[in-house]
Parts: C-alpha cells; sequence; structure tokens
C-alpha cells in the first residue's frame, strides 16, 4: 500500500515530463502553415514595397513557407497595428510597421494598443530615406526657388500625404517648420492614391519614400527637389538629384525605419526563430539588390536583434515626442 501511495504521487510529474518532448517537437514544425504579414497601410505603398520584398526573402528563409500580406490600412497605421496586438501570439501573425511605431504615441491621444508594451520586437529591417517631389509643371526649378515660393505665397501650394501620422505627413510638417512656411495639407487614405493625384496634377508637392519616388523621378513624371540624406544616394535613379544641404536647408534629415513584430506573449522558441529568419532575409542578395534600386538601407547593425530594435524604438519614441509637439502648435 505505501509503494502504490508512491507511485501515485509520482504520477503528475511523470505526466507533465512526458508532455515535454511533445510540445517540443510541435514547436520544432514552427511553422507548418502560411504566415500573415499584416502592412497597417494601402498596396502599393512605400511600407507595402519593402513588406512584399521582404517576405520574398522571409519565404526562402522559412524553406518556401508561404508568406501573405494583409493590407490592414487606416488612421496613420493605427487599425492594422491593433489588429496584430490582438491576433493569437502563435506567431503566424505578423506586423510589419514604420516609423510609426514612435511617433502615433505623441500623435494620437488614444491608442487601441500601446507600441512598447503589445508586442514582442523581433527586429529591424531598413531604413528609406525621403524625397520631396512635385508635379512637373510646378513653375520652380529648385528647393531654394520653392522655398521662396512657399514663403511669398502663403497657403498656396498643397502638399498630399498618405494621412495624419504618416511619414509623408510628419516630413511636410517638418519641412515647413524648417523654412517657417504654410502649405495646405491635403490626406489620402495611403500613399498610392496621393501619389495618383500628385502626378494627376490635383496637388503640387509630397514628400515620400525613396522607395514610392524613385522610379517616378527616373522616368521625369516628377519633378524632384532634395533626398534627406547627408550625401546623395548613389543609386543610378537618384544619384543626380540634390541633398536638402546642398539646396540651402542644412542639416535636414528624416529617414522611415521598418521593423518587424509579433503579438505579445508569443513563445520565446518562436520569437528566436523568427529573429534567425530575420537575420538571413536581411543578408537575401535579391532583397539586398532590391532594397538598394529603391534608395533603401537594409539594416546591418546590432538593431537587427530583438531587444537593441526595442531600445532603439524607446529612443526613437523620446527623440519624435517634443518634435512633433512643436510641430503641433507651429501649425495651429
Amino acid at each position: 500500500m505505501k509503494n502504490r501511495r508512491l507511485l501515485l504521487r509520482a504520477l503528475p510529474a511523470i505526466s507533465v515530463i512526458a508532455t515535454i518532448p511533445l510540445a517540443t517537437g510541435a514547436m520544432a514544425q514552427y511553422p507548418d502553415k502560411p504566415l500573415t504579414l499584416v502592412v497597417p497601410y494601402t498596396a502599393g505603398g512605400p511600407t507595402d514595397r519593402v513588406a512584399r520584398d521582404f517576405a520574398e526573402a522571409m519565404r526562402k528563409a522559412l524553406g518556401g513557407q508561404t508568406v501573405i500580406i494583409d493590407n490592414v490600412a487606416g488612421a496613420g497605421g493605427n487599425i492594422g497595428a491593433a489588429k496584430v496586438a490582438r491576433a493569437a501570439p502563435d506567431g503566424y501573425t505578423l506586423l510589419l510597421h514604420n516609423i510609426a511605431m514612435a511617433t502615433s504615441p505623441a500623435l494620437y491621444r488614444k491608442l487601441a494598443y500601446k507600441p512598447l508594451e503589445d508586442f514582442e520586437y523581433l527586429g529591424m529591417i531598413s531604413e528609406v530615406p525621403m524625397t520631396l517631389v512635385g508635379r512637373p509643371d510646378l513653375p520652380v526649378a529648385n528647393l531654394a526657388e520653392l522655398t521662396r515660393m512657399v514663403l511669398a505665397e502663403p497657403g498656396k501650394l498643397t502638399i498630399g500625404n498618405a494621412g495624419v501620422g504618416s511619414a509623408a505627413h510628419l516630413c511636410g510638417l517638418l519641412f515647413q517648420q524648417a523654412i517657417k512656411g504654410n502649405m495646405v495639407a491635403v490626406p489620402y487614405k495611403g500613399t498610392a492614391p496621393a501619389m495618383s493625384d500628385l502626378l494627376g496634377g490635383q496637388v503640387d508637392l509630397m514628400c515620400d519614400q525613396t522607395t514610392n519616388t524613385s522610379a517616378q523621378i527616373a522616368n521625369g513624371k516628377l519633378k524632384v527637389f532634395g533626398v534627406t540624406t547627408a550625401a546623395r544616394i548613389r543609386t543610378p535613379q537618384l544619384a543626380a538629384v540634390p541633398t536638402f544641404d546642398e539646396g540651402g536647408l542644412k542639416d535636414f534629415r528624416v529617414a522611415v525605419w521598418h521593423g518587424l513584430y509579433a503579438p505579445k506573449g508569443t513563445p520565446p522558441a518562436i520569437l528566436n526563430k523568427l529573429n534567425g529568419v530575420l537575420k538571413t532575409s536581411l543578408r537575401d542578395p535579391d532583397f539586398l539588390r532590391r532594397e538598394a534600386d529603391l534608395g533603401a538601407v537594409v539594416v546591418t547593425d546590432e538593431r537587427s536583434g530583438r531587444e537593441d530594435h526595442k531600445r532603439f524604438v524607446m529612443q526613437e519614441t523620446q527623440r519624435w515626442a517634443p518634435v512633433l509637439k512643436a510641430v503641433a502648435s507651429a501649425a495651429d
């Protein structure tokens, strides 16, 4: 009887131990079905372009497993981000988001998610410079002439953007603040319709990522006034584009970075695997070539790691908060 009681007491522990290899085996099979990569912007926009290139690199790094792009646009990226924050933490729903992860807290009084608390950070992907572009018949030839026109005719020129809080919106606001000028902002539901109206002459200007403007600049469909980098971009499509410094606006720097996120509570083993997939994807020759052609810079430093990615976003959140408050005050 004594031996029987001892055996019964041991059974729960034995059961737990017996399940460990099964759980580990199941984890080792991840992913055994397609992954969904949520892009919180419209299809065809600059962040979507990065996401589609990266999804293909991920597919190869995952041994051919399908990665589905799900464009969930609206509210400056907040609707898509909130969807992923609420998703099951199983590694099958991921978010590819941009600089709005750091700027949204300062732009919106109420968010349906907490950027620094509701996600697992998987690593940064790329940084993309901005270009200031205009309709080709705009009667100015360079940044200096454009600046004089804005200052001489306040409120006359229109500047499109992909929605309140978008990178295009922020860049446009910062440009107006830098030159102490005023233009009429025209928000759209995504970059694609904003670019369409710019090409059609319905708006005068837009400040947008090189991933969305380089082809239009190269084929002469847009007039370009500058790129927001310290030195010129060497790719054939953008090599002739002057920097803002060359145009007389010193130290105007805006870059849009992109990172990968999973819902909070995703198992550590899956997070580590996804970080490994991210790092492999960042070395993919086709991905590197595509991003270079678009003027994007693929992340090669420690920010491709999970902890450094989150540390960077925390720093960016702190950096942008006072800037955005000052811009908002100037715009009122």
